[in-house]
């Protein structure tokens, strides 16, 4: 069984990846995925904060135990067993910033297929060490609003 995920930016309009990923994978497998192929560096922080389907937080998983269990321990299966549809995968502890990634539904495993792989992506990735930068595809428009 294959999970489906599309990952965005709060705020932005410019990134959109789409991932499957095997419903048996860890969170932490997930992370080094997630880690590899946006380009962030191996050497940071990292959680994830699981939602459910009204938008509550119902976990948070780190790389070690913090009471929910650690990225190794808890499977994707599991959080979709329990309604946690929605997980947020913080990149930037301090300034608070991650990734969205909501679960889009359940497809068959292609044998020739390796997983978690990307499907679809829109957008350059994101700089995991810088919070103001400027995507080159936005308008003149945005760019005026957001100086004033």
């Amino acid at each position: 069984m294959i999970y489906r995920y599309k990952a965005t930016l709060p705020h932005s309009k410019n990134f959109i990846r789409v991932y499957e990923v095997k419903a048996n994978t860890t969170l932490y497998a997930f992370h080094l995925f997630l880690q590899n192929d946006l380009s962030f560096s191996p050497d940071q922080q990292v959680f994830f904060k699981s939602y459910d389907a009204a938008g509550h937080p119902v976990r948070e998983c780190g790389l070690f135990d913090t009471g929910f269990g650690a990225m190794d321990q808890v499977h994707l299966r599991t959080l979709q067993e329990k309604g946690e549809e929605t997980l947020h995968y913080v990149f930037d502890v301090f300034k608070k910033r991650y990734l969205v990634l909501h679960f889009e539904g359940i497809e068959d495993e292609q044998l020739r297929k390796t997983y978690p792989r990307t499907i679809m992506e829109k957008g350059g990735n994101p700089d995991q060490f810088r919070e103001d930068q400027i995507s080159f595809e936005m308008d003149l428009e945005e760019l005026e609003s957001e100086s004033e």
